[in-house]
This record gives structure tokens, C-alpha cells and sequence, in this order.
């Protein structure tokens, strides 16, 4: 891993960067070209032989610079005629010699072709970056040109989620959106991510997920894992896993007022809109994908080899005053080899992962009637020691249906994915790092595991524990609409989600050295059973209506949502043999852990209204009145909305003509969210049972306080934002301000303790805001017939502050907030440096009384909110070669490798840099004395020192985060077939000044992101 600081001398770098996307567009908007239709085969029928108006059919077929291109709309001039390419790019339409042919696709230039008395047109396409502003985004409930919108919504589709190698929907917009933060939390196979869409509203770790829609499903992103089941994993289970990034179309980020409102209470957070893909008109057409790759650990760190470890270790008992090594010090009492050296990061966590993608679809239709049917596999193995996997297997399938008049339609979509998890139950990263380098070897002379005389606990007694994780999902929407009159349609959208969850852990005796005789009766097992069912009704009431220069359109509709779910967790122990380990009727104990059964019911009415004149003057209005199960009686709705309005002033008179101005939009929205994520049952009474009965009875305990009074957490939400095209949008700057306040935070307000309850479930008058400033940049470097490249850059500025929080110096909150800073704080002791006289750690004490102490002392506020992030992509094409890659950086502080590792001096290894240590009187350096002692002055330092801002470091990056390179063999190769070649790579270079493993971590003792490689052939016929 290389190393790069934002500071340093290098401040020139992000200047350089802007001046280069500015001005490359600027130096190459003289090679603009004209695009000329190719004609490559005719025939030329006299006009004579046919008359001028006599009508013929016309074939042809459309390419572009990588083949035949399907979806081509083709349609005659001044006519309602018009078809559509079939999947080999063909079409057949019926014309006179006369006519004109438009030729029309988004995301490429439009052509008008003279048919000229020809029955043989076939044209090729220019691709150009800059019709980007006619895609239809999708905002939920309704869609809208991406020039049109007055929300912000940021977009990526499968073409740039295909090519990445990751298993994690999340795990594609990382890097791609502005405003949008994306965190991975392990590198084992399906580990979680963490997002944060503009910031960290509520001051509940758990209240801060966006609203998850999967095809207009409602999908709850609640954890389905149990914390005694999900060792290996950082985070409990997450059912975001079970989504295969290959089954999706696009994903939207609804971030403003304007665009969540509709989602009322559910789109505090942001909402995130995943469509997955359909069929499309035309010949039937096949699909295969297969690709193999590999991962691997990024960085290992530089740790101490057996001499350097040897000499810490005799130093420290030196600085302790001990001369004769204790019987347990086996690395330097003579047990161990002194010459002996293990590089255990790469003996436990230096394998190589490999992955296996397979991929199939069948996709065609009429004018009416369209389908499509998907299959995927993956497989994933691991880095650690042994036979592990994550595999998942999906099924996608969705049918569409026109009436003959077009006034009925039917649209529905069914997924269904199956998953397994099979991993070890620990992660051995943490082992890997403090293992004495002169540790005993892994097995003895006859293959066994090795217990060197009970002197140490081999490794891989871990991996006889295990974890087994299989899911089940089914994801199934309908749609149904019917065109009343003109401009009014009544649709209704039913949505169904079914989610099936069974995780276990074992504990056998095998984890134990056998000298100690621990037999199957020690065993143990922990098995959580999750289910979760969820039915949606949505009926709407949709009218449109254009009027000499007005459009209004008028959506109403009613969501009808309930959510049933159980979780059953159990505990079992003493076994009659290892082999029945998963057997619960082997157990002679089985304990019920956990056994809850929860219902969520929600209701709500929307409305939006969007006005729009002259094509340039738009408002849009929405709201949504709110029901929710999860409050009290008069607390169970509440009324959400916003309004949002644009003025498109690049379409004024005074703009008309102008040569640089292209495109021009300022929009501006404000509107109040909320949010009732806080569980089921948070203002009842209620009760659980106890494990201490009474006469044999099993009792019950009170666990939560009546408080009918909470209600929603509001979210108001203000933004500014000016979308600009230069030089015909090769140059397309969107500029956004926000600013989002959160109140009526609900949060555990503390109670006395004679309450018997240590706090209550109430709303507290506490707010938070986040403001900040969003830019992307779309630059058309070059776009030639045969070469193109096109640049895409965002970056995100963020300010999270908590304003308010009544009487906080008195709450259990005052040691973790402090009001005018973030809510992702740290309180620490301020680190001022070493003692040249003791060689121990000094810190300020900050009110002089003498004593260091948590409650006086730790007062320097460390902020591990990123200061900004953001991304650089480019896109290059020369003829059938397309080379993507992207550039993801973030500025941050993290936690540095001191707070990870134990006391220098302990049987446990250390970073190299811990050599530079204090060792007497007068020396400045970096680190301490060496000890062995928790309770000797440097033993007591250190722990501070690991509650100090001493141990916060730099960790902003600069990743190389994706990189595609692909090649289309030509067809005059292969016929018919399109075959496509490609390679891929994820998390590549990392440039940062972070001395740890990786710098985006949050985690300690868990696996890094991997460096992942893959290469693999799509065929499509």
C-alpha cells in the first residue's frame, strides 16, 4: 500500500484535478463531431417503379460501436408510424420512398435518414454522453426526465454495477454519489456495509438506515442475525446480503425533501429505490455470464520478526525488575525456540479467496406482451485456513401484458434466493497480528494439531467452530392499471416479501487442549431461527393533462403495509458426542434465549401535484399522512411534506442563442420527514420471563415502561441546488446545498434508580443538523466515431453538529455528546507527550486538581466524521475496448494501530514502529518504556494513552477503487453471436498515510476489504 496525505506539500494535487476536468473539455470541444450515417447495404428501387406515395417496408439494421444495438426506436417523420430494434438490432417498418427515417435511442445522437427509394437502410449510432438529461429517473411513485426534476436524486445503472466484483448491493455506489457514504465493515464473505445518505440524523446507532424499496416492495434492512450466532462477522446478519447486485437495473438515492416526502415518516434517511431488471420488446434473446476470480488481503502489516519481539519481551521484565522469566512467559523462559519465526497474518490470513459468477437470462416480447427469466450463482471461499464458502443462488423472473387498445396493463415480478454462509466462527485476523512470531508450529509430526505441552492455544482450534447461516427470500410485485380516460389512470401495486433465516454457531470441547480432558458434555450451541412476512397495498389515482403551455400532473394514493415477524433463540449444552452437535435432542440442556413474536401495521394516504409552464417553471408539491403501530394512542399519525420548485433558465428567450450555456436549472425544495424506526412496542408495558423461578414456576420480570406520549422524530429539510451544461453539456456541473435538521429525537431518557428502570423510551427535545455542499462534474473529453472518454468526479462536503440537548451536563449522554459538535465524537484525554525522565505517557490535566480522571479529564473532542469524500471516474472507448475506473477518496481520522494492539511488553506482538521506544533518561521518542505491568505508572499510562487522542491518526485515502477493461469480438468472427471479454478488479492501490491494515475500517479485529480480481466471457445470442 503506497502512502499519501492530503497535506504534506501535496495540496497541488486536488487543484491539478480540478484544472484538468475543466479544461480538458474545453481543449477538445473543437474535435466535436459531425455524426454521418453509415449506410452499409441498399437496394435503390426507382421512384417510378414505385410511385412517390405508394407504401413499402423497409429493413435494415442499427449498430453501434460495439455491435447490433437493440431498443433503437425507429419511426417516420411526421408520422405515428414507428417500431423497435429486436434483440439483433434489427427492425421492419413500412414507409414511402420519400420518407424519413428517425432513428432514436438515449444516450446516442438521433439521425434522420432519407429513405431515398431504398428498401435496405442500416445506420450506425454515435453514442453521446450529453442526451443524458432525457433519461427517465425513477422517483417511487412516479418517474420523471432527469431535466424535469425538482428533487435530488442520484442514479448508477447495471452498466456500472456489472462491473464490479462484489457480492453487496451497498457495495456498488461506493465512490459514485455525491452525498452518498458507504462504509464496509469486514472483508469475509457476506459481511455487511454501512450507509449514511447526507449524514447521521438521529442519536440511535440503529435510527439511521434509508428506507429500502426493491421494485416498489417495501424490503426492512432490520438485522435478522443474533450477536451469540454472528461471531465472525462484525454485525449481526444484515438481509441486504441477500439482494444479487447482477439482478439489478438501476439504483436511485432520494436525498432531498422534494423526493422523500412522499415517503413520509419512512424517508428521514433517505430512500433507496433498487430495480431489478425486466423484458423488453423484441426477438428472444439468451444470455450467459461466467467469470471466475480470485481475493486477496490488501496489506499485511509490518510487525515485529522473532529477534526484535524477543528483545521487547526481555526488556520490558528488565523495566520491571524481573530477572528470572515467570513459568508462563513460554516465549523466552526456554519453552519456545528462540530461533524460531512464524509469519502468522500470512499463515492465517494469507490465502486466497476464490470466487465463481454464473449468470443466465432469457428476455423478448411483443408490443404487448413482454418477459424475463434470470438464474445467478455465486461462490465465495475464504482467506482463512479450511474449507469455507458463501454461495448464493437467485431466480428472477418478471411478465408484462398490454390490452390490444393499451388501456389495461399488467406488470409482475417474482424473486426468489436461496443463501449459505459457512464459516468459521472466529476471525482469525486478530490472532494473526498478536501471535508471538516464535509460537509453536501449527501441527506436530503426525499431522495433529500441535498444543506444544499446553503452552499456547493453537489457532485453528478455531476453526473447529463453526458458522452456518441459510436464508431464504421471495420478493413478488404486481402492478395493475387501467387508463380510464385519457390523461387519468387508476393503478394498484401489490407487494409480498418473504424472508427465512437460520443461523447456529457451535462451541465443541475440540476448542480446548485435549490434556485438560474436556469432553462433548462441555459443548454447546447457539441456533437463531429469524422469520419475517411483509404485505403492501397500494392503490393511486394518476392524472395528467397538458393545456396550451401548462402540464400539471396529479398522483393520489393510499399505502396499506403490515409486517409480522419471529425470532426464536436457543442455547444448548452438554452433548452426548461431538458428531450430534447440531442435534438439539443430543443436548441434556436446551435454554430458550430468546423467543419474540412482533406485528408492525402501517398506513398512510400521499398526494403529489407537479405544475409545470412553458417548460421551464415547475412545482412540485407532495404529502403523506402517516399511521404507524409503534406509537402510543394519538401519537399514531402525523403529516409530512414538502414542496419543491425549478426554473429551467436555460430555456429563456435570452438564452436561446447562447454558444456556451447549454443546459441551466436552479431548484430549490424544503419539507419535513420522519421516522419510526424504534422497534415494536416501545410505548407498552412490557414483560419477559425470567430464568430465576420460584418453586419451579417460571416467572415473569417488567422490562419497559408505559409512555403512550413519544411520537415521530421529524427531519425538516431545506435545499439549494444550480445544475448547469456547457459547450452542448460536454461540460455538466450540478452544485447542491442542504441543510437537515432532526428533532424530537427519541431516545432512553434516564430515570432514578428507585424507578427499578435506568431509563424510559420518550422523545427529548435534542437536535441535529447536517449541512453541507455536494458537487459533480459529467466532462465529454473526446467523443469520436471510434474513440471516447467522458470523466465523471462528485465530491461531498459535511458538517454534522448537534444544536440542542435540554439539560445534557445532567443525563448519562454528557460524556458522549457535547453540544456545537458532532454526534460521532470522542471524548479523550489530550496525549502531550512522553516523560523524558520516567519514559511514560503524560496527559493534560485539564482542571489541575493532580488527578487524571474520565470525568474531569477527557476533553478533547475528536471528530471521526469524514470531512469529505467523494470519486473520480473515467470511461474510455476506442472501437470495441472500453477500459472504466474509478478513483474513490475520502478524508478522515481513524483509530491507529496503537489502539489496536495490547501493552508493548506482553506475550503479544507489536507493530516495528514500537522499536522506537524510550529506554532511558532523556530520550524523545515516540513510544514508552516497555512493561509487563498493568498496575506499574507506565502500565497505567498506556491505558490512558489508548483513551487519548494519541491514538487517532490520519487515515484519509485515495483507493483505485474499480477498474473494467472489456473487448466485443467482432461479428464478423462469430456470426449472429455477441461475445464479450472482460476483466476486473476491485480495491486495487490504496494511497494513504495510514499505517494499519486499511484505512476505511471501522473495526478492529476483524478482515480487512480484499484486493478482489476476476475475469470471465457474456455471450449473448
Amino acid at each position: 500500500m503506497n502512502k499519501f496525505s492530503f497535506y504534506k506539500g501535496k495540496w497541488w494535487i486536488p487543484i491539478f484535478l480540478w484544472v484538468y476536468l475543466i479544461f480538458t473539455p474545453l481543449f477538445s470541444y473543437g474535435s466535436i463531431c459531425v455524426v454521418k450515417s453509415k449506410i452499409e447495404s441498399h437496394k435503390v428501387i426507382p421512384s417510378t417503379a414505385l410511385g412517390m406515395t405508394q407504401s413499402i417496408v423497409i429493413i435494415g439494421t442499427v449498430r453501434d460501436s460495439q455491435g447490433v444495438l437493440p431498443g433503437v426506436t425507429v419511426s417516420v417523420q411526421g408520422k405515428s408510424t414507428a417500431t423497435i430494434t429486436d434483440y439483433q438490432g434489427k427492425y421492419s417498418i413500412t414507409a414511402t420512398a420519400t420518407d424519413i427515417l428517425v432513428f432514436s435511442f438515449v444516450g446516442y445522437t438521433t439521425l434522420n435518414i432519407p429513405i431515398a427509394g431504398r428498401t435496405v437502410v442500416s445506420v450506425h449510432l454515435q453514442e453521446d454522453a450529453t442526451q443524458l438529461q432525457e433519461v427517465k429517473i425513477n422517483a417511487g411513485y412516479y418517474s420523471v426526465k432527469e431535466s424535469e426534476r425538482t428533487g435530488s436524486i442520484a442514479k448508477i445503472t447495471a452498466k456500472d454495477i456489472e462491473k464490479q466484483p462484489v457480492t453487496n448491493v451497498l457495495a456498488t455506489m461506493q465512490g459514485r454519489m455525491a452525498g452518498v457514504n458507504v462504509t464496509q465493515t469486514t472483508g469475509v464473505a457476506g459481511g455487511g456495509f454501512d450507509i449514511q445518505i447526507r449524514g447521521q440524523n438521529s442519536l440511535r446507532a440503529g435510527g439511521n438506515e434509508p428506507l429500502y424499496i426493491v421494485d416498489g416492495v417495501p424490503f426492512a434492512s432490520e438485522v435478522i442475525g443474533n450477536s451469540n450466532t454472528t461471531g465472525v462477522l462484525p454485525r449481526s446478519a444484515s438481509p441486504l446480503s441477500i439482494i444479487s447486485p447482477t439482478e439489478i437495473e438501476s439504483i436511485e438515492i432520494l436525498k432531498d425533501a422534494d423526493a422523500t416526502a412522499i415517503y413520509g415518516s419512512r424517508g428521514a434517511n433517505g430512500v433507496v429505490l433498487i430495480t431489478t431488471k425486466k423484458g423488453k420488446q423484441g426477438k428472444t434473446q439468451y444470455t450467459a455470464n461466467v467469470s471466475r476470480g480470485t481475493g486477496t488481503v490488501t496489506r499485511f502489516m509490518d510487525l515485529m520478526h522473532t529477534q526484535q519481539y524477543l528483545e521487547m519481551r526481555k526488556e520490558a521484565f528488565a523495566n520491571d525488575g524481573i530477572t528470572t522469566f515467570p513459568t508462563s512467559a513460554y516465549d523466552v523462559n526456554g519453552t519456545w525456540s528462540p530461533t524460531r519465526y512464524t509469519d502468522w497474518q500470512r499463515e492465517l490470513t494469507g490465502g486466497t479467496s476464490e470466487l465463481t459468477d454464473v449468470q443466465t437470462s432469457v428476455t423478448g416480447g411483443s408490443q404487448r406482451n413482454q418477459f424475463y427469466l434470470g438464474a445467478n450463482y455465486h461462490k465465495e471461499t475464504t482467506v482463512f485456513p479450511g474449507d469455507f464458502n458463501f454461495n448464493r443462488t437467485s431466480v428472477r423472473g418478471s411478465f408484462s401484458h398490454a390490452s390490444e387498445d393499451e388501456r389495461f396493463r399488467a406488470n409482475f415480478s417474482v424473486g426468489y434466493t436461496m443463501q449459505g454462509n459457512d464459516l468459521p466462527a472466529t476471525d482469525l485476523t486478530r490472532d494473526s497480528r498478536i501471535l508471538a512470531p516464535n509460537a509453536p508450529a501449527l501441527y506436530d509430526a503426525e499431522g495433529k494439531l500441535n498444543w506444544e505441552n499446553g503452552s499456547w492455544n493453537n489457532p485453528l482450534r478455531l476453526l473447529y467452530a463453526s458458522y452456518l447461516a441459510k436464508s431464504q427470500s421471495l420478493i413478488a410485485n404486481s402492478q395493475l392499471s387501467y387508463r380510464i380516460v385519457e390523461g387519468l389512470e387508476f393503478r394498484t401495486a401489490f407487494g409480498f416479501t418473504d424472508l427465512r433465516h437460520n443461523e447456529r454457531r457451535t462451541n465443541p470441547s475440540t476448542l480446548n487442549n485435549p490434556s485438560l480432558g474436556y469432553g462433548s458434555s462441555y459443548s454447546s450451541l447457539y441456533r437463531n431461527t429469524n422469520n419475517r412476512q411483509s404485505y403492501s397495498i397500494e392503490p393511486q389515482l394518476d392524472f395528467n393533462r397538458q393545456w396550451n403551455d401548462s402540464k400539471i400532473a396529479v398522483l393520489v394514493g393510499g399505502t396499506f403495509q403490515q409486517q409480522e415477524g419471529n425470532q426464536l433463540l436457543l442455547f444448548a449444552d452438554g452433548f452426548t458426542s461431538n458428531s450430534l452437535l447440531n442435534t438439539l435432542a443430543a443436548a441434556s440442556a436446551v435454554y430458550v434465549a430468546a423467543d419474540d413474536a412482533s406485528q408492525y401495521k402501517y398506513q398512510a394516504f400521499f398526494a403529489r401535484a407537479n405544475y409545470t409552464y412553458k417548460d421551464r417553471y415547475i412545482v412540485n408539491l407532495t404529502g403523506r399522512r402517516d399511521g404507524s403501530s409503534r406509537f402510543g394512542p394519538g401519537k399514531q399519525f402525523a403529516t409530512f411534506g414538502a414542496v419543491g420548485a425549478a426554473w429551467l433558465f436555460s430555456r429563456e428567450a435570452f438564452f436561446t442563442n447562447n454558444s456556451i450555456l447549454s443546459f441551466g436549472k436552479l431548484r430549490v425544495s424544503y419539507g419535513t420527514t420522519g421516522s419510526d424506526q424504534i422497534g415494536d412496542y416501545q410505548f407498552l408495558d412490557t414483560y419477559s420471563t425470567t430464568s430465576n423461578g420460584y418453586q419451579g414456576i417460571t416467572g415473569i420480570q417488567p422490562t419497559r415502561l408505559y409512555n403512550p406520549d413519544f411520537g415521530w422524530e421529524t427531519n425538516r429539510k431545506l435545499e439549494i441546488a444550480l445544475e448547469t451544461g456547457f459547450l452542448k453539456d460536454r461540460i455538466f456541473l450540478t452544485w447542491a446545498w442542504y441543510d437537515n435538521r432532526s428533532s424530537n429525537q427519541l431516545v432512553g431518557v434516564p430515570l432514578p434508580g428507585t424507578t427499578g428502570f435506568t431509563s424510559i423510551q420518550a422523545n427529548l427535545d435534542a437536535t441535529v443538523v447536517n449541512s453541507g455542499t455536494e458537487l459533480s462534474l459529467r466532462t465529454v473529453n473526446l467523443q469520436k466515431k471510434d474513440f471516447s472518454w467522458t470523466t465523471d468526479f462528485n465530491i461531498s462536503f459535511m458538517k454534522n453538529k448537534l444544536v440542542s440537548f435540554p439539560n445534557l451536563a445532567a443525563s448519562t449522554y454528557r460524556n458522549q455528546f457535547v453540544i456545537g459538535e458532532p454526534i460521532n465524537i470522542k471524548l479523550l484525554y489530550h496525549y502531550t507527550g512522553i516523560n523524558p525522565e520516567t519514559g511514560a505517557y503524560t496527559f493534560e490535566d485539564v482542571n489541575g486538581d493532580g488527578v487524571l480522571t474520565a470525568e474531569k479529564d477527557k476533553k478533547t473532542i475528536v471528530d471521526f466524521n469524514p470531512s469529505f469524500y467523494g470519486g473520480l471516474q473515467n470511461q474510455l472507448r476506442y472501437q470495441r475496448l472500453r477500459l472504466d475506473f474509478l478513483f474513490q477518496f475520502v478524508k478522515q481520522q481513524n483509530y491507529s494501530t496503537d489502539y489496536i494492539f495490547a501493552r508493548p511488553g506482553l506475550l503479544s506482538n507489536q507493530p516495528v514502529s514500537v522499536t522506537d521506544r524510550w529506554q532511558k533518561a532523556g530520550d524523545i521518542t515516540p513510544y514508552q518504556m516497555y512493561t509487563t505491568n498493568s498496575n506499574s505508572d507506565a502500565g497505567k499510562a498506556f491505558n490512558n494513552f489508548q483513551a487519548s487522542d494519541g491514538v487517532v491518526t490520519d487515515a484519509s485515502y485515495i483507493r483505485l477503487k474499480n477498474v473494467s477493461l472489456s473487448y466485443d469480438l467482432p461479428q464478423n468472427w462469430i456470426g449472429q453471436l455477441q461475445c464479450r471479454l472482460y476483466v476486473e478488479g476491485q480495491n486495487l492501490l490504496t494511497f494513504t498515510p495510514y499505517e494499519g491494515t486499511d484505512p476505511e475500517f471501522k473495526t478492529t479485529g476483524f478482515l480487512p476489504p480484499l484486493r478482489m480480481l476476476s475475469a470471465g466471457v457474456q455471450l449473448t445470442f
